[in-house]
């Protein structure tokens, strides 16, 4: 099964990227736990690539602001993804 994400209405669709189309969510969902130290940052990725939420509702999930999260998000993507290569 590829990772999927939840667009905004619940809808699930593909990763655009290539290379997150491979990779089951339990995969991807693994290297989180293994790779990503800090609880926090777990539960952020955790979120946004396996249950799909957007920025905007992480941020107000977390009571921090996009910019944050997204740094999160971009931080741990690269580590992960790159687990998995």
């Amino acid at each position: 099964m590829s990772l999927f994400l939840r667009t905004a209405h619940g809808k699930r669709r593909r990763s655009r990227k290539r290379s997150d189309m491979d990779y089951t969510n339990s995969q991807v969902d693994h290297l989180i736990m293994e790779w990503i130290h800090s609880e926090r940052d777990r539960m952020i990725l955790h979120r946004r690539f396996i249950d799909g939420i957007r920025l905007e509702a992480l941020s107000e999930e977390f009571d921090m602001s996009v910019s944050q999260i997204k740094r999160i998000v971009n931080d741990g993507s690269r580590i992960v993804f790159s687990k998995l290569k």
